[in-house]
């Protein structure tokens, strides 16, 4: 197909499976060369209860899973050894600090401007799963931009205003009303969606047959005009 099937992936950069989904579908694209793609990242807020600026990752655990340890030694160890199998680090201990995503979704529109919101999302991810940074500190944030081609003074001063919180806000709340409850979510050419991390295969195969309903319709629209 000349035309790009777009993949939107509706994703938190504090979510692991997200952080793991984004690898396979790497691998998935790597599968399948012969479709053409553009990647669209698409904000979730998977904690939108957390405050701008944030709490402590021990605070957030007991909140959501009863206890640090409870955390650790169940999801937390399955999410950490599914990383490692696709070559990714994720430091369970090493998070110490769990953050509100808005000026991080910010940060990754932003860097569509550059064709650099893919590099911006990894090094987000990385920052937090392997780095333990802190992703409350705007200069963490500001930092993460310059790694990624953005300039660090003009993102500063971004970050410091509300421009795009409405965006991206209304995105993320657009997503769970559209029935997104898990993430990641991958939306193939807008006619079939596939939830969770799957398996690279998994991924390519419904790449295939998005792109060939798309096609499909395009040319049923084509003959009735």
């Amino acid at each position: 197909m000349a035309t790009p099937l777009t993949i939107d992936v509706v994703s938190d950069v504090v979510c692991p499976w997200c952080f793991i989904g984004k690898r396979r579908l790497e691998h998935a694209l790597e599968l399948r060369p012969d479709i053409p793609v553009e990647i669209r990242w698409r904000p979730y807020f998977l904690n939108d209860w957390v405050p701008r600026e944030g709490i402590g990752r021990d605070e957030y655990l007991t909140a959501k899973f009863g206890s640090p340890e409870r955390y650790k030694a169940i999801a937390g160890r399955v999410a950490a050894a599914a990383a490692k199998a696709e070559g990714l680090t994720y430091n369970v201990d090493g998070v110490k600090r769990q953050p509100n995503t808005l000026d991080c979704h910010r940060l990754i529109l932003w860097a569509r401007d550059s064709g650099n919101a893919s590099e911006m999302k990894q090094r987000l991810m990385d920052l937090y799963f392997t780095e333990g940074a802190d992703l409350t500190d705007r200069e963490v944030l500001v930092k993460a931009a310059a790694d990624c081609g953005m300039d660090a003074e003009a993102t500063r001063g971004l970050l410091a205003s509300d421009r795009d919180v409405e965006r991206v806000t209304a995105e993320a709340t657009q997503a769970k009303e559209a029935g997104i409850k898990g993430v990641p979510c991958f939306i193939l050419g807008g006619v079939l969606a596939v939830s969770g991390a799957q398996e690279p295969a998994y991924i390519a195969d419904a790449m295939a047959r998005a792109a060939a309903e798309v096609e499909k319709r395009g040319a049923a629209a084509t003959a009735a005009e």
